[in-house]
């Protein structure tokens, strides 16, 4: 399941990260998101292009959330991409994936919806949940002010693959809206600390006391991490969900979790494509400099097309 070491531009490329530890208590979650923004700030500088962007927000069941719209260089109305941002579910932002999201749109030629859900432990689950379903009816309903076709598709990485697979869920169990795609990115779903990739690889980017901070600060209590909304992995039944592509890493802790989704996906008759990037580690999608982080999100593209095409 992973290849003899990690890809050196990988490698390298965790190792240039300026990243201080992460800090397991609130004051310091606060501090390392206040950091975030000037650092983030300076990676996005000179943005890869787009045919252009757009800030706004939309009607969420707590407030206004705050959207990235991404649009392709082109003048045909298009799919969307509503995508969810990583962070366990408390850290990350619209800035974080900026670069992801714009190569995106670039190699797929659909429209990109990023959304900032609720995070935390300020917003325990479901806010999030919430936040994340409530994007993609807006979506669906507002085609037009977004030069869009009305076909939605969901993607995300981490934790936001999570909530990409359980807004499919929701979709397909409360009648829309229709998804042709998921796109779950090494998905936190699944997760379980007796797991040989949590075993072998905590401490690669994610340590086991990250992974625990972030289940308790997410789910809060045992009874929700029950929840299939919470992990898509309890609901008895997927047969209905979006055709799915799923993708992990080798050197992942949350490897076999994704695996594991995969393969139910495909037991309960879901279309899915799955593939392992065996030298690469959680994250690697946001890794600027490294040759199979382009490839890959080339690959996702190639699904979201083909899905559109196909719907």
């Amino acid at each position: 399941m992973h290849a003899d070491e990690i890809d050196p531009q990988a490698k390298a490329a965790v190792e240039r990260q300026d990243r201080f530890p992460l800090p397991h208590n609130r004051y310091g979650i606060k501090f390392l998101r206040l950091l975030s923004h000037p650092v983030t700030w300076l990676q996005n500088r000179n943005p890869p292009p787009v045919g252009g962007t757009r800030d706004r927000t939309i009607p969420g069941p707590s407030g206004e959330l705050d959207v990235r719209l991404y649009l392709p260089d082109r003048n045909e109305p298009v799919g969307t991409v509503v995508f969810f941002h990583g962070g366990g579910f408390v850290v990350g932002s619209l800035e974080t994936h900026d670069w992801l999201c714009r190569h995106l749109t670039r190699e797929s030629g659909c429209a990109v919806l990023s959304v900032a859900y609720r995070l935390a432990p300020e917003h325990p689950f479901p806010a999030a949940v919430e936040d994340a379903y409530a994007a993609v009816n807006w979506a669906a309903a507002n085609a037009g002010a977004i030069s869009t076709t009305g076909k939605i598709a969901v993607a995300g990485d981490s934790a936001g693959g999570n909530l990409a697979a359980v807004t499919s869920l929701m979709a397909a169990e409360r009648d829309g809206p229709k998804l042709v795609h998921q796109a779950l990115l090494y998905p936190a779903i699944g997760v379980k600390e007796d797991q040989s990739s949590v075993q072998e690889h905590a401490g690669t980017v994610l340590s086991e006391a990250d992974l625990r901070w972030f289940r308790d600060c997410y789910y809060g209590s045992e009874i929700h991490e029950r929840n299939p909304y919470a992990d898509p992995t309890h609901a008895c039944d997927l047969s209905e969900v979006a055709p799915a592509t799923v993708l992990t890493a080798g050197f992942d802790p949350l490897r076999d979790g994704g695996t594991a989704y995969a393969e139910r996906l495909v037991r309960d008759g879901v279309p899915t494509r799955y593939e392992n990037y065996k030298a690469m580690v959680h994250g690697f999608l946001t890794f600027r400099d490294v040759d199979r982080t382009h490839d890959a999100i080339a690959d996702i593209a190639s699904d979201l097309v083909s899905a559109f095409v196909e719907s």
